[in-house]
């Protein structure tokens, strides 16, 4: 299981590969497309439902089939990426994304439309990973963590422009221009992905590992299948509890192929590195204290302040926003040569932690405050993002960037669906236990508020919802600082401890790669 590498990353250049710059504007291009889709639907429910006639059920279908075939795939498509080539793998993604989209502006029934977006799912599994791993392989360590800040800034600015780009297209275009307007920028892709980007794999020769991909793919999916279903179903029914068991049982199976199998898909070693868990811990609070958050935004802005579903998206953009003006700056790849990558990884999650207290506690009090929360969030999140992404991709050899980038797509995803989880689970706790006696026992805001009389009663309800946001968001905080400070330590320790090797390709303890992958193609 030993590289054997024949042309270290260095001869590409003195900084990395000559036109590094214009491949990572490529790769740039490539993600946007992929991470639009994963917010526009949102704002189509209302013309799905009319025009298709689909029901509430199959209209979480639409929407979950994406994310759920994307996260299921990501560690198998990373493998697949060092095994047979990041450029070959991009190309794969953009052809089945675009292919996708297409069937999805065709589609005239809900199923169809479901299928289609789960055929655009395998397209962004394989696009995610690879793009993350042709970053670290064109750009060396002084200029990696820049680009991974840049890499990370399309996934903010796709969701803010998401919700807009498909109010702006639904106002003058059928639903179905919102799956159209991926085809002209999948071809452009496609083709400077095949002039620009230079094929990087795995040149260790390595047999494939089936069965730990199946394994992988059925137990995430399983997993963040019940983390999606949960709030519908109820965390306690049997449908959700038994799939929960059946993908934590199928993971663990699969723990234990990857541990036997001559050439495992991933390599459970990395998780000896204190700096790979460490990274790791915290990429999946930042997703955990971000989804959380904003789907309790979402619900304040719309439930308890009263605006629409575009309207709240606005008002929540000011985040994603500060987190691209950030890092198209390069503030946290500046900051971190000279605090250290667990010093800026602290500081950001600090930032994060006090930007969801400042929500919860200035939210009622007017926009301003939420304002002045969702900026200072923003601020942590373009800080310790990047770092935390960096130090995973570090702790691992750039031959298998592409599981790297697996291990980090799927922990932000995990972190994302436990985040809406559990604050979701805090803030009915709190609702429930603040309900006046009369509105008890109802499902949800809106149907309280249906049962509620005019006058106190009914701000009764309000406040009583209000309060369990309150309570979600400071949980979150809470949970956010813990994990950031115990993040920080584990890679401040790993930084400290002598440098040593694991045999057979395992990472160094300190977090640096002693080989480096090879290219195997020049550019088209």
């Amino acid at each position: 299981m030993t590289a054997n590498t024949s042309t270290p990353a260095t001869d590409l250049g003195p900084t990395g590969h000559p036109r590094r710059w214009l491949i990572l504007g490529v790769i740039c291009l490539a993600q946007l497309t992929v991470l639009l889709d994963n917010t526009v639907l949102n704002v189509a429910i209302p013309s799905l439902t009319e025009e298709l006639g689909a029901s509430g059920a199959e209209l979480q279908w639409m929407i979950n089939a994406y994310s759920l075939v994307q996260s299921g795939l990501l560690l198998t498509a990373g493998s697949a990426s060092d095994r047979y080539g990041r450029k070959r793998l991009l190309l794969a993604g953009l052809a089945v994304f675009g292919l996708g989209s297409l069937a999805a502006g065709l589609a005239d029934s809900p199923g169809q439309l479901v299928a289609a977006r789960a055929e655009m799912g395998v397209g962004a599994a394989f696009l995610l990973t690879s793009t993350l791993a042709v970053v670290v392989q064109v750009f060396d360590a002084t200029e990696r963590i820049r680009a991974i800040g840049l890499w990370a800034t399309v996934n903010s600015l796709g969701f803010a422009a998401g919700p807009l780009l498909g109010g702006v297209l639904l106002g003058h275009f059928r639903w179905g221009a919102i799956f159209f307007v991926n085809l002209p920028v999948a071809a452009l892709a496609l083709v400077a992905v095949a002039l620009l980007v230079p094929e990087f794999k795995n040149p260790s020769g390595e047999r494939p590992d089936p069965v730990g991909a199946l394994l992988s793919t059925l137990g995430m999916s399983a997993v963040v299948y019940a983390i999606i279903s949960g709030p519908e179903h109820g965390w306690s029914s049997l449908r959700v509890l038994l799939t929960a068991f059946a993908g934590t049982a199928v993971l663990a199976g699969f723990a234990l192929w990857e541990l036997r199998v001559p050439s495992p898909m991933l390599d459970l070693r990395f998780f000896r590195d204190r700096s790979f868990t460490g990274a790791v811990a915290g990429t999946m609070l930042v997703a955990f204290g971000m989804g959380g958050s904003l789907f309790l935004l979402t619900q304040h802005l719309q439930f308890v302040l009263g605006h629409g579903p575009l309207e709240a998206g606005l008002r929540t953009a000011p985040l994603a926003l500060t987190v691209v003006a950030l890092n198209l700056t390069g503030f946290g790849a500046r900051l971190v040569p000279r605090l250290g990558t667990p010093a800026t990884i602290a500081a950001g999650m600090s930032l994060l932690a006090a930007g969801l207290a400042a929500v919860a506690l200035l939210a009622g009090q007017g926009y301003g405050g939420m304002l002045l929360g969702l900026v200072v969030m923003g601020t942590g999140i373009a800080l310790a993002a990047p770092a935390m992404a960096a130090a995973i991709m570090g702790a691992i050899p750039p031959e298998r960037a592409g599981v790297g980038a697996g291990v980090n797509g799927t922990l932000a995803e995990f972190g994302n669906g436990l985040g809406v989880a559990v604050l979701g689970a805090v803030l009915t706790s709190r609702f429930s236990a603040l309900l006046p006696l009369a509105a008890a026992g109802a499902a949800s805001l809106p149907a309280v508020l249906a049962t509620a009389g005019d006058g106190p009663e009914r701000a009764a309800v309000t406040d009583a919802f209000a309060a369990g946001l309150e309570r979600g968001q400071l949980v979150g905080s809470a949970a956010v600082l813990a994990g950031g400070l115990v993040a920080a330590l584990l890679l401040r320790r790993a930084e400290r401890a002598p440098r040593a090797t694991i045999d057979e390709g395992g990472p160094a303890p300190d977090g640096k790669a002693d080989t480096a992958g090879e290219p195997t193609g020049s550019a088209a």
